[in-house]
């Protein structure tokens, strides 16, 4: 698999400094971290599973959930169990390589069964997204995945998701958060990510944020957000990769139809996008949210519809201008403080190496952008047609 792997050679020459490089089931857990970029979540009820993960590729889908938690009605489980194995079975069977995949289940117990009753087709599957992470029953998921990779010899990862109410109130979050890392310390090499549960932590206020604000805009979860990554997202070793939560809106109409895009920053000396022609409100607004979840120190996202993945991969790619700041810093061993190539800013080497080594590892997944070359041309290329 590469990002961007789906737009042709020529094209991708011409918009990148530095191409994306490929990466597989097999990479190594940091690499694949990163790679998740967007991750599109479906539930295990749809009919046509093994159809969407055959033309995964050619959308630039890279990482995908099927879920068998919220998205499935309690009295549609059994089948949705069913037709998850029978689609997943399907693919294998018509050699489908598919993207990095993990199934969202709602018991520990589902982890072997699923494993079993996959068979051969398990082969597939990248591990499973652990719903509701600091309930009682949290260690016995990890217990399930570590079982059931050593049992068959899988490679599985577990994705434990923060969304609970004990992680979202004041009273016991703090507790919650440190109970959770030190569990997942004990599972370093078991856990690729930590997701957010975005729609389960408003749900905890009874709120839904609206289509023209961002998740940090809605102070009680970004207050949440922050302390997630204060203890889960650090940079001194414990921490893991903390994934963006779901932008949940969508346009029926398709783009075209909406408003233009705030201005982010993305492309070089200029400082501002690029806007050659109208996106969808609804495009505008996971464009603002991917951006300020960089700036608070999330990677990837959750999305839950094909239309989200490209802007997401295209927001991932490291800007020309950010990779000469990434690069000098990293060249330098012994501390300081220089201008930087673009002169417009300040460099230091001792506090910004940490941010230098998390970039130039994006820089590798999803490459970085040609010198002017802007987000939208990004953007354009990589929507499927």
């Amino acid at each position: 698999m590469r990002h961007f792997d789906h737009i042709p050679r020529r094209q991708r020459d011409r918009l990148f400094h530095r191409s994306p490089q490929s990466f597989s089931r097999a990479s190594d857990a940091e690499t694949l971290a990163v790679a998740l970029g967007a991750t599109l979540y479906s539930p295990a009820t749809r009919p046509d599973l093994g159809a969407v993960l055959r033309k995964s590729g050619a959308r630039g889908i890279t990482s995908m959930v099927m879920c068998l938690e919220d998205a499935v009605p309690d009295e549609d489980l059994v089948g949705a169990e069913h037709n998850l194995v029978e689609q997943l079975r399907g693919a294998y069977l018509d050699g489908a390589a598919g993207p990095l995949l993990f199934i969202r289940v709602r018991a520990p117990e589902q982890i072997p069964d699923l494993t079993r009753r996959l068979g051969a087709a398990a082969e597939l599957v990248s591990g499973f997204v652990l719903p509701k992470f600091a309930s009682p029953c949290s260690g016995a998921f990890l217990d399930a995945v570590e079982d059931t990779a050593m049992a068959t010899g899988l490679r599985l990862f577990a994705m434990p998701v923060i969304e609970s109410r004990q992680a979202a109130y004041r009273e016991t979050r703090a507790d919650t958060l440190d109970e959770v890392a030190a569990l997942l310390a004990k599972h370093r090499e078991r856990v690729l990510a930590v997701r957010l549960g975005g729609t389960d932590l408003c749900a905890a206020y009874g709120l839904r944020r609206p289509r023209d604000l961002t998740i940090y805009d809605v102070h009680p979860v970004a207050g949440v957000i922050a302390d997630v990554v204060n203890v889960l997202g650090r940079a001194d070793g414990t921490g893991f990769v903390v994934t963006g939560p779901v932008w949940e809106y969508f346009s029926a109409g398709g783009r075209g139809a909406g408003s233009r895009p705030r201005p982010t920053s993305f492309d070089g000396r200029s400082a501002t996008l690029l806007r050659e022609r109208p996106v969808t409100a609804d495009l505008d607004g996971l464009i603002r949210e991917v951006h300020l979840d960089k700036a608070n120190g999330l990677t990837g996202k959750t999305v839950i519809h094909p239309s989200h993945v490209a802007a997401v991969h295209a927001m991932s790619v490291v800007t020309h201008e950010e990779f000469c700041d990434a690069t000098d810093i990293a060249g330098e061993d012994g501390g300081g403080a220089m201008a930087s190539s673009y002169a417009n800013k300040m460099n230091e080497a001792k506090p910004h190496r940490a941010w230098a080594e998390r970039l130039l590892l994006r820089a590798r997944v999803f490459g970085v952008a040609a010198e002017g070359v802007t987000f939208q041309e990004l953007l354009d290329a990589a929507v499927a047609e």
